[in-house]
């Protein structure tokens, strides 16, 4: 009775300790999940700053005498696509401008942006997409 005893304890012991282990390893690739996405999420918020102020600068070098500009889509270390949209407010604009309004009566108003910028990372990068969206108002 004893040995049988000693062999239900030995086996109750090694399911816990099987068990302990295993949830230590679920927490383990859970700490690594999350710190991935945690990073790529740092990195989606510090280039949609970049893209807008990318988008600015590409503004302020544009001759705004034949046509506007409306679009910018860039992609990032092939982790993240990157696509900026902006819509003009202002008076006497190009035709091809995406304009909200076109009849502004002050001159210190004019040519004002709406820039919406979108980060999202490319689908074979995480589980979990991630997608940021900012939108600023700007004097370019």
């Amino acid at each position: 009775m004893r040995k049988g005893f000693s062999l239900l304890t030995a086996i109750i012991f090694l399911v816990m300790i099987a068990t302990i282990s295993a949830i230590s390893i679920s927490f383990s690739t859970q700490t690594v999940k999350q710190t991935t996405d945690i990073y790529l999420k740092n990195q989606a918020e510090l280039l949609i700053r970049s893209a807008t102020e990318f988008a600015l600068l590409a503004m302020s070098g544009h001759n705004y005498s034949n046509s506007c500009l409306n679009d910018i889509n860039m992609t990032y270390s092939n982790q993240f696509d990157i696509n900026v949209s902006i819509m003009y407010i202002g008076k006497g604009l190009p035709s091809g401008c995406q304009t909200l309004d076109n009849n502004i009566s002050t001159a210190d108003s004019n040519r004002t942006v709406i820039i919406d910028t979108f980060v999202s990372t490319k689908a074979d990068i995480t589980t979990e997409p991630i997608r940021l969206h900012r939108r600023t108002i700007q004097k370019p």
